[in-house]
């Protein structure tokens, strides 16, 4: 895929994520002044919250598709985790606002609401959320986009808390026409305690993931175990005594160091030998993945290639 449809499909999947926000947080806005429902109220504020983050993501898509100059010098990818790391804390502080409201409302003995109207609120985000999740995430793995990536489990935690609303719903509707009636306002906030605590772990995930990007970490060993397979596969017909692989994964752009140490018996009459050899490598290795760059040196000294 080129850079250029790359991009394209890449703004067009995070356009849809945004019109979706909007609708969902007009949808849930409205039904919490009909239903006077806190939970419903906070899947609004959640889906606001998505909705700037979003509007954010598309700038960052676009900037990370520039080439580098003057003042970046190894472009613009380094912003998209660092928006994901931003993402992902304020979808934890969201997360942990809601628990310690739920937990409040719990105590002081839950809060009624119009069951009906709430119910059929959550049966339409519920669906339309997943719907999204599942679509950004087939276009995540289609386009190979971070952006996207995140964007599908921000809205998969949104279904998660919109489920929650519609199943602790469901469960008070009924409960309020049975002899347990008084136990109607507590299911709510118990159920958007459980389905937090169990949401939690995605954005920790992401945080912690974008975390070690920012920093410049290596990626998880069986990444780099597969990239140094593909790695060697490309440099097969070259003479080496040892070839020193580095990995920094920026944002939706993997980098390789690469200090090919050559046998005592390699050749070459001219540099663009070396050249060729490069392109060719560099070549197979976007097969995989096309947002692979590779920068190679040659050298004869082991201690060279640190």
């Amino acid at each position: 895929m080129s850079g250029h449809s790359f991009a394209h499909n890449e703004q067009r999947a995070l356009k849809f994520s945004l019109y979706g926000v909007m609708m969902f947080v007009v949808l849930a806005i409205g039904f919490a002044v009909l239903t006077k429902s806190d939970a419903i109220l906070f899947d609004g504020i959640f889906s606001l919250i998505a909705f700037c983050t979003a509007l954010l993501t598309l700038k960052v898509a676009h900037l990370a598709e520039r080439p580098d100059d003057d003042q970046f010098h190894f472009g613009y990818t380094a912003m998209e985790p660092t928006l994901n790391l931003f993402k992902s804390l304020i979808i934890i502080v969201a997360c942990v606002f809601a628990l310690v409201g739920a937990v409040n409302r719990l105590l002081a003995g839950g809060n009624p609401a119009a069951y009906g109207m709430a119910v059929v609120y959550g049966i339409v985000a519920t669906s339309g959320c997943f719907t999204i999740s599942w679509l950004m995430y087939r276009s995540s793995q289609d386009y190979r986009s971070d952006l996207v990536r995140v964007e599908a489990k921000t809205w998969l935690i949104d279904g998660l808390l919109s489920g929650s609303v519609m199943l602790g719903f469901i469960a008070a509707w009924w409960l309020e026409g049975s002899q347990w009636a008084r136990l109607a306002p507590l299911v709510d906030p118990v159920l958007l305690i459980a389905v937090v605590l169990l949401a939690l772990p995605i954005p920790t995930k992401i945080m912690f993931d974008s975390l070690k990007e920012v920093v410049a970490m290596a990626p998880p060993e069986h990444v780099l175990n597969e990239i140094e397979s593909r790695l060697l596969q490309t440099l097969r017909e070259v003479k080496t005594e040892h070839v020193e692989l580095r990995v920094s994964k920026r944002g939706r752009v993997t980098y390789l160091l690469v200090h090919v140490v050559v046998a005592e018996d390699f050749r070459v009459t001219e540099i663009s030998e070396l050249d060729s050899i490069r392109k060719a490598c560099e070549l197979g290795m976007k097969a995989w993945n096309p947002r692979i760059l590779v920068d190679m040196l040659f050298i004869r000294d082991k201690k060279l290639a640190g």
